[in-house]
């Protein structure tokens, strides 16, 4: 369900987030995680990279293996590169991880202040996310969500897992397929800055790793 640009977003009541992301998966997305789930995807109208029309008749020739790997890295470049163009936003980076293309959203850059909803720059900035993975549809996607070291670690998990549902729903409702979705709260895992004021606001976040269909 597209919604109007004009109106401001806010995330559907809780008890209906089950049906939005019905097909998603909720575990990290392990090579094994994505073998299994690949009939599913491809059920839903998935394809891998080598059907996107991504040879060109210079490279029908050739090693079958070096060729799908130069359609693969060339199609995750793209996308990398369209990424960084369209999110040079504070609290935003776009990094790469070997063949993945990983997307940092600082909690404050798409969600309210001390509100559990996402803002109105932040329905901007994940809707140009959207059209983005919908451009570049033969990919899966992990959505995980992080905080600040907390004292109690199940309010910090329960926190993380609000912010990557809240985000796995707005992708599902701007037409992001949930056969490619893996979503999963980390809590205080991973920081990626001191546990300081300032660095507490960093390690509060949302990961998009965007891994190509293969």
């Amino acid at each position: 369900m597209a919604l109007s640009a004009c109106m401001q977003y806010h995330s559907p009541s809780r008890d209906t987030w089950n049906q939005y992301l019905y097909g998603a998966s909720f575990m990290d997305m392990t090579e094994t995680a994505r073998a299994a789930k690949m009939p599913i995807y491809m059920g839903h109208g998935g394809k891998v990279i080598t059907q996107t029309g991504e040879l060109s008749t210079k490279m029908q020739y050739g090693d079958k293996n070096s060729i799908d790997n130069a359609v693969l890295v060339n199609y995750m470049s793209r996308l990398e590169y369209e990424l960084y163009d369209a999110l040079r936003k504070p609290g935003i980076s776009v990094q790469r991880a070997g063949t993945d293309v990983v997307v940092v959203l600082v909690r404050d850059a798409i969600m309210k202040q001390n509100i559990p909803d996402i803002s109105p720059d932040g329905a901007d900035t994940l809707k140009i996310i959207s059209k983005i993975l919908n451009k570049y549809n033969a990919t899966f996607l992990e959505i995980a969500g992080y905080t600040d070291s907390m004292k109690d670690k199940n309010a910090a998990y329960a926190l993380s897992l609000d912010m990557a549902q809240r985000t796995g729903v707005y992708f599902a409702q701007h037409n992001v397929s949930t056969s490619r979705m893996f979503i999963v709260g980390r809590g205080a895992a991973r920081p990626i800055a001191a546990q300081d004021d300032i660095g507490r606001l960093t390690n509060r976040r949302v990961e998009i790793r965007i891994s190509p269909a293969r």
